[in-house]
């Protein structure tokens, strides 16, 4: 992220935030961790009007973000100098795109998303708000990914797709026929996986 802000324009970092006590003063790349969410008042009152969550994890960035907002803040939009945007793209507030990210015309990516390094998403897509589209991912055209989904690393989803809000794609799934909101999906073509199934992959490495 830092490496994001420090090449776009206007964008003037001050530092970062982290609820671990263990990393504050700590460096990160030029950049000090300045203490936890407490410090946000400070900060505001100090002048610094943006901010932006860059967790991995979809609803503790959703549930953060709503932090910097009652603190104040505005969400900042972070967009790597690398990454390929048609002119008409919507990219909500909030959200990060990473290095060589590509997205194609008519595509309206939501508040608090992620869309990592390398992903395409094609035309006409939606992607949700604190949804995540992983390093690799290929989103065809007319795809709609969910609030707070999260399609994992590698994955491609066919035309026309709806992932539902909250749901899960494993590493490398293919993706052919709808998925419902909160499911687990694994796999060539994907296929949903229950509960147990899941957490038994957990033992053993992410799916």
């Amino acid at each position: 992220m830092a490496d994001i802000l420090a090449e776009t324009p206007g964008a003037d970092a001050v530092g970062f935030i982290d609820d671990d006590p263990s990393r504050h003063g700590q460096v990160v790349g030029k950049l000090r961790v300045l203490g936890g969410p407490e410090q946000l008042p400070r900060l505001r009152d100090e002048g610094v009007t943006r901010a932006i969550v860059t967790i991995g994890a979809n609803r503790l960035r959703t549930s953060k973000a709503q932090t910097l907002i009652e603190a104040g803040l505005e969400l900042a939009t972070a967009i790597h100098p690398s990454a390929v945007l048609a002119p008409d793209v919507v990219v909500g507030a909030g959200t990060v795109v990473m290095a060589a990210a590509v997205m194609n015309t008519g595509t309206r990516i939501g508040r608090n998303a992620i869309i990592n390094t390398g992903a395409t998403v094609d035309h006409d897509c939606v992607v949700g708000d604190g949804a995540h589209v992983s390093p690799g991912v290929n989103l065809a055209g007319n795809v709609h990914l969910g609030d707070e989904a999260h399609v994992g690393i590698g994955c491609s989803v066919i035309p026309g797709v709806r992932i539902g809000a909250g749901s899960t794609v494993g590493a490398g799934a293919v993706v052919l026929r709808d998925i419902p909101p909160h499911e687990t999906w694994v796999g060539n073509p994907a296929r949903r996986i229950e509960h147990d199934e899941v957490e038994e992959k957990g033992r053993h490495g992410p799916a």
